[in-house]
């Protein structure tokens, strides 16, 4: 009686249109990774938004945890937000352009990022994916349990004395935390962490080893410090709230190398051709 030797089967996943192989037998596919993100955000704005309250009723203890960290800060003398909005303004063009940096880039630069990844360095893709939903879901927690009025609000709740100024309200832009539906989907609440400097930071990982040109590196480089400077002159964050942004970054990039196994060993840098 003779044997036939057979090739292990490849899962039928692998068959099926829009596969990306990685070298560890793993399958990527563009249109999952959509309905993925699509998904999760779509549950991320559900759970930050759950206990959102409103401008008239914030949620419980926000005024005293804005109080804390700005107690904090000065007795660091890290308290000088205030001051950067004041000499920005002076500039209206920087504002108006800020304000439209801080609506759009966010989200604009991290899928620009994520496709990338996902195109030209699919063996990192999945740990870099993981890390950005783990960060994310983490940012919730901070929500969650510390809601916080940012500067652009303290003048509603009596504290009007520290000179900050909603910027969205002030300067002509497209967009408003207060205007239409956006007061009713947005938690205005939840600045600590910022996930914008988590994100920002995240994008910046992510390319700079990974572009060639000096310029490209120094673009990425200037993003989150950009970033930084936005949510500053905006009034839409406190120092210490982007440093939360690079603890939960940091976080999740230490849980999801604990458990991402699609995608290659760290330093080979060869991509892998998409599969028809």
């Amino acid at each position: 009686m003779t044997t036939t030797e057979t090739k292990p089967q490849r899962p039928i996943l692998r068959r099926l249109p829009g596969a990306r192989l990685l070298t560890d037998g793993h399958a990527l596919y563009w249109w999952l990774e959509i309905g993925m993100v699509l998904a999760y955000y779509g549950v991320y704005s559900v759970i930050r938004n759950m206990n959102s309250g409103s401008l008239a009723a914030p949620p419980p203890h926000a005024i005293d945890h804005a109080r804390q960290v700005i107690e904090l800060e000065q007795r660091f003398g890290l308290f000088q937000e205030h001051r950067l909005q004041d000499m920005a303004e002076h500039f209206t063009p920087l504002i108006v352009a800020a304000n439209y940096f801080y609506g759009s880039f966010h989200f604009v630069v991290t899928i620009g990022v994520g496709i990338f990844l996902f195109r030209k360095w699919t063996n990192d893709y999945p740990r870099y994916r993981n890390a950005l939903a783990i960060a994310t879901a983490l940012a919730l927690i901070g929500f969650t349990l510390y809601p916080l009025v940012p500067p652009r609000l303290l003048w509603m709740y009596g504290a009007d004395h520290y000179g900050f100024h909603d910027t969205l309200q002030t300067y002509p832009t497209f967009w408003s935390f207060n205007s239409g539906g956006m007061k009713e989907i947005s938690n205005q609440f939840a600045a600590m962490p910022s996930v914008h400097c988590a994100w920002a930071t995240w994008c910046a990982v992510a390319l700079y080893s990974r572009v060639k040109h000096r310029w490209a590196k120094v673009l990425a480089v200037l993003y989150p410090i950009t970033t930084l400077y936005v949510i500053i002159i905006t009034a839409n964050h406190y120092w210490i709230d982007a440093i939360g942004g690079l603890l939960i970054l940091a976080l999740g990039f230490l849980f999801s190398g604990w458990f991402t196994r699609a995608g290659r060993k760290r330093g080979s840098k060869e991509p892998e051709p998409a599969l028809t």
